[in-house]
């Protein structure tokens, strides 16, 4: 299959019902059903340049993120088809209620316009989430919402500095920075 092939409408309707359940078990926090949809779950998070493979390291990610992250639930924009993905646009909105990361709890909410390719293999299995997202957009809104003219909030705010710089000193994920440029057809 090349670049220029797209598979005929049955596949199409196929990965779109896989998506669209996968994103309503998330909602749900029906990580079972939600891993189900993968035969192997594997995320690629671009903006944190981090990669979640397999089983055990997905369930933590979900758990990391729904305890930051309670309520979080998003709004689907726009969902297209491709040669072997399904690009789905959404808003991730959701409150900050506990650690994200090594960011402490701000309680502020956020709403941050996402893209995620959900990938597909030659045996139409969905093989990869791949999510992008300005995570600038999303730590302004979550620091943003503290009030920082009133003293109270400056133990916070040094926790969230240092958070911050904790954070820009991992290193990102190689399998995110090896990558193959593809072969075209002209």
């Amino acid at each position: 299959m090349s670049e220029f092939d797209i598979p005929g409408t049955e596949v199409l309707r196929a990965r779109q019902e896989v998506v669209l359940n996968h994103f309503r078990d998330e909602v749900a926090q029906d990580w079972d059903a939600t891993l189900s949809t993968f035969p192997h779950p594997h995320y690629e998070i671009v903006p944190t340049m981090t990669v979640h493979d397999g089983d055990s390291a997905v369930r933590g990610y979900y758990q990391d993120t729904r305890r930051a992250f309670p309520d979080q639930h998003h709004e689907l924009i726009s969902l297209r088809h491709s040669e072997d993905a399904v690009v789905v646009e959404f808003w991730l909105i959701g409150t900050h209620f506990g650690p994200f990361g090594k960011l402490p709890p701000t309680g502020s909410e956020f709403r941050v316009r996402m893209t995620a390719y959900f990938i597909f293999d030659a045996d139409e299995n969905l093989s990869c989430e791949r999510v992008y997202f300005d995570s600038l957009s999303m730590l302004k809104q979550l620091i943003g919402g503290v009030d920082k003219k009133n003293p109270k909030n400056w133990p916070l705010l040094v926790k969230l500095v240092r958070g911050l710089l904790s954070m820009s000193a991992e290193a990102p994920d190689e399998r995110l920075l090896r990558t193959a440029e593809p072969v075209l057809q002209s």
